[in-house]
């Protein structure tokens, strides 16, 4: 009866380890389910923005013929932001994919900054009204592209602390639960809004 009741405690420890095992795993399966549904969404958000892109050069190209270089950096940035959203989409919290795609969406804003830069040069393209329409819809699209950016790294952050606190990264070791990473797209407009320096 001693052996049996042993026998019974080993066995009901070792069903609830297996559980708690299983919540675990689940648990980190749940975290990474999470972001690469956040990455959808920036997916759908950047598709929206490169659908703009050639309607905006489009539309400026009668004002800026002699700009043909800014517009052709425009187009060269777009489907390079493209190919980086594939890689990206291929294998979302892939840190090397997620490099590509912070880079390439950095150039393509670098280039959107100096095509708005210059369509300013030009007061009968900046009052078009399918110019303003189309960067109205741009601006909305940056900020929808900025909210699931943020979601997604919310998304990755909690996924990279479930994955490492412990006891959880014994399983997520167990179980190859690889780091994701974060997309921070550089801002490539940065120094062109820095605050000139004054020195006396």
């Amino acid at each position: 009866m001693g052996t049996t009741l042993i026998l019974l405690v080993f066995l009901a420890a070792l069903v609830a380890f297996a559980l708690w095992g299983v919540g675990i795993y689940n648990g980190l399966i749940a975290a990474r389910n999470a972001f690469k549904n956040a990455f959808a969404q920036i997916d759908v958000q950047l598709q929206r923005r490169f659908d703009l892109i050639p309607n905006l050069v489009e539309t400026a190209k009668a004002y800026l013929s002699h700009e043909r270089g800014t517009l052709e950096a425009v187009t060269a940035a777009r489907n390079a932001a493209q190919s980086g959203l594939a890689a990206a989409k291929a294998s979302p919290g892939d840190p090397a994919a997620m490099a590509e795609l912070a880079r390439s969406q950095g150039a393509l804003e670098g280039a959107l900054g100096r095509l708005l830069v210059t369509v300013e040069a030009y007061p009968e393209l900046k009052a078009s009204q399918n110019m303003m329409q189309l960067t109205e819809e741009l601006s909305s699209t940056e900020n929808k592209v900025a909210f699931a950016r943020q979601a997604y790294n919310d998304s990755v952050m909690h996924y990279n602390n479930k994955r490492e606190v412990f006891p959880s990264n014994v399983i997520a070791g167990m179980f190859n639960f690889a780091e994701a990473a974060l997309l921070e797209i550089p801002d490539e407009r940065a120094e062109v809004r820095e605050a000139p320096k004054v020195e006396f």
